[in-house]
């Protein structure tokens, strides 16, 4: 393992953290996009079904453990402890249109036709369209709080970081991962416009982060 990776899973752990925090402390769930959080859930489950039958070591199983963990948390305490707090009625994009293509693409490139094989490669497609809704409903409330800001900037941050990961497994191992990296240049994508907004407005301004109101 190199720093890049670790650095990676660092920063995605402290995002998600950050996010069951500030539901737990705010005792709401305002702002923060329910639909995002069931698809990062379906992410983990469908990369991690091997948790009981695969062991690569220590770290990797305590990592899938946390990741499966605090999803599901974070999955509760939006639907079912704080339901009453959300903004469902914002929340509402339209995620068959991300599901649809993302199985199709699963069935269609991935480096073996078996089930969990197409279920990786399937969370690893899906994880890079998960943000959506959540941008989606800061696009539509037209500002999101400081704290969850935050929480997506480490979200990026951890894409940003897996990128250098496999830079330097290129260049070290020459190791490439096609459909990871494809995947991950996309999902770094659509956070380069947030990157700059929470620069310019979050931590030079403080405070909310202001976005254009949809026409």
């Amino acid at each position: 393992m190199n720093i890049f990776r670790l650095a990676g899973d660092v920063s995605h752990v402290v995002a998600i953290l950050l996010l069951v925090l500030k539901i737990w402390r705010s005792r709401s769930c305002a702002g923060i996009s329910g639909k995002s959080q069931v698809l990062f859930a379906v992410v983990f489950t469908s990369r991690y079904l091997d948790l009981f039958t695969v062991y690569i070591s220590a770290y990797n199983t305590i990592m899938k453990v946390v990741f499966l963990s605090l999803s599901y948390a974070t999955v509760y305490l939006i639907y079912v402890r704080f339901r009453s707090t959300s903004t469902s009625e914002q929340d509402t994009f339209r995620v068959e249109f991300l599901l649809i293509p993302v199985v199709g693409l699963s069935f269609l490139e991935n480096y073996a036709f078996t089930p969990l094989e197409i279920l990786w490669t399937f969370s690893i497609f899906l994880e890079a369209v998960a943000i959506m809704p959540q941008l989606f409903l800061i696009t539509n409330t037209g500002e999101a709080e400081s704290i969850t800001t935050h929480y997506l900037f480490f979200l990026g941050l951890y894409r940003a970081l897996y990128l250098a990961n496999w830079v330097w497994r290129y260049h070290t191992e020459g190791f490439f991962d096609q459909i990871a990296v494809v995947s991950g240049v996309v999902q770094t994508f659509f956070y380069c416009d947030f990157f700059y907004l929470y620069i310019t407005r979050v931590l030079r301004g403080g405070g909310k982060m202001g976005l254009p109101m949809p026409i």
